[in-house]
């Protein structure tokens, strides 16, 4: 899809003060080649942007291939940063903008997959009783993060990216419409669509929202292990690196006991780090004179 535009699109309101100063510095001695600086831009922008990326293209495999592409769209422009807005909140309209116009299909978007589908998917094989086989906490723990992946690949993705900016990633209308360059009121039209058919399917399905709902990620372990959605010797999400600084697992698991409602669920997720062997591919892909180096 196209991203929706307007013509003079507002900058967000925090921008006059939230280009920070040494931002800016940072910016001028990459462009003007200083390595090390370009190296600390990169590390700046690079977890985060793995998360957008991971949130829109559900696998890992596909989310280090985007943010590589990403990334270099990010440095190869940097000398047009006018600090309009944080340098990361600049960096995620291009990452937005590629995102939603890649031609790679999620196997959800694949198969046109609603969220009425999707719910109607977990109740088939869903057990009478939690699962009590070996790894059975890290097991249910990795059907919840891949539920939650999936039911946003449910959403379109204009939707799922308003949701995203907002519920997930916690952004302001204001920068989240300066992204997705439309206006705010177009962004709280779209985000309200997504919120109100996430929160229709999770209160009616997740048990962790509404315990009335029929499904547990406990009970929904042996199915999800038995079709191949989870591999017990090589869990994807709770196996999955986290920034140093980031929370893992437990700590997300931890936040979830204390917040029951549909946002915080899919919130829910550790702080996951890109994969350093695409950051070190990104570092050889500039230094190779293949790229047209912040031109």
């Amino acid at each position: 899809m196209t991203v929706e535009s307007t013509d003079g699109a507002e900058s967000p309101d925090e921008a006059g003060s939230a280009a920070a100063a040494d931002e800016v510095a940072l910016v001028a001695r990459a462009v003007g080649g200083d390595r090390a600086a370009l190296d600390e831009v990169i590390r700046l922008l690079q977890d985060p942007l793995y998360r957008l990326a991971l949130r829109m293209a559900w696998r890992p495999a596909d989310a280090e291939d985007a943010v590589q592409e990403i990334l270099i769209r990010v440095v190869t422009r940097l000398a047009t940063w006018r600090a309009e807005a944080k340098l990361l909140t600049w960096a995620y309209r291009i990452g937005v903008n590629y995102l939603l116009n890649l031609r790679r299909q999620t196997p959800q978007e694949a198969r046109q997959l609603s969220l009425d589908e999707f719910r109607d998917d977990l109740a088939d094989g869903l057990a009478e009783a939690d699962y009590q086989g070996p790894e059975a906490a890290l097991l249910a723990e990795e059907v919840r993060l891949s539920c939650t992946q999936a039911v946003l690949q449910c959403l379109e993705r204009g939707e799922r990216i308003a949701f995203v900016l907002s519920d997930v990633f916690e952004l302001s209308s204001a920068d989240a419409a300066w992204i997705l360059e439309v206006s705010p009121a177009a962004y709280r039209k779209r985000l309200e669509r997504a919120r109100r058919r996430i929160r229709a399917f999770m209160d009616s399905t997740c048990g962790l929202v509404n315990p009335e709902a029929f499904c547990r990620c406990a009970r929904r372990v042996p199915k999800a292990v038995a079709i191949g959605r989870v591999d017990p010797d090589r869990p994807v999400f709770t196996a999955h690196p986290v920034s140093a600084s980031g929370r893992g697992v437990a700590e997300a698991a931890v936040q979830l006991s204390r917040l029951h409602d549909a946002a915080a669920v899919l919130r829910a997720h550790p702080d996951y780090a890109a994969p350093q062997s695409k950051v070190d591919a990104i570092g050889a892909l500039l230094r190779s004179g293949r790229f047209p180096l912040l031109e």
